[in-house]
């Protein structure tokens, strides 16, 4: 899906200027597990250059990375927060965003909170719901 289709989304031009200037992504619910999305999604990410930053208490160490158990414990500066959990823990994953000073809210496909989505876009953050950041970055820097 197209980000043009979806009018609360950023810019197709927004979302590539910060693909092409984010260096650091921390992954919320990054799984340990590699048949997971969010594993494949954040190797893919990985292998583009970013700097993965497995955001997940459950687990230890993702893809070679120290894993944090929440946003605050995430040491240097975030570019993009990009959240592979339920749509109703997403407020509070908005917040955490917003104290940190993260550029981007990335709600993956099946993710949306309009209450997240407006909270982050009102601290000046970039946001993008029910999307796909892997399947994005290859149609928009390929």
């Amino acid at each position: 899906m197209a980000l043009r289709s979806m009018p609360e989304n950023s810019s197709d031009q927004d979302v590539k200027q910060l693909l092409s200037q984010a260096k650091r992504i921390a992954v919320v619910g990054l799984s340990d597990k590699t048949y997971r999305d969010s594993h494949r999604v954040a190797e893919y990410l990985q292998e583009q250059g970013y700097e993965i930053i497995p955001v997940n208490p459950g687990v230890a160490e993702v893809l070679g990375r120290k894993a944090y158990p929440d946003l605050a414990s995430v040491p240097g500066p975030v570019d993009v927060v990009d959240v592979f959990r339920h749509s109703d823990a997403v407020p509070e994953i908005a917040q955490a965003a917003v104290k940190i000073k993260a550029k981007a809210l990335w709600m993956q496909i099946g993710v949306q909170n309009q209450e997240a989505a407006d909270l982050a876009r009102n601290n000046g953050m970039l946001v993008v719901q029910n999307a796909c950041i892997k399947v994005e970055h290859h149609r928009l820097m390929s």
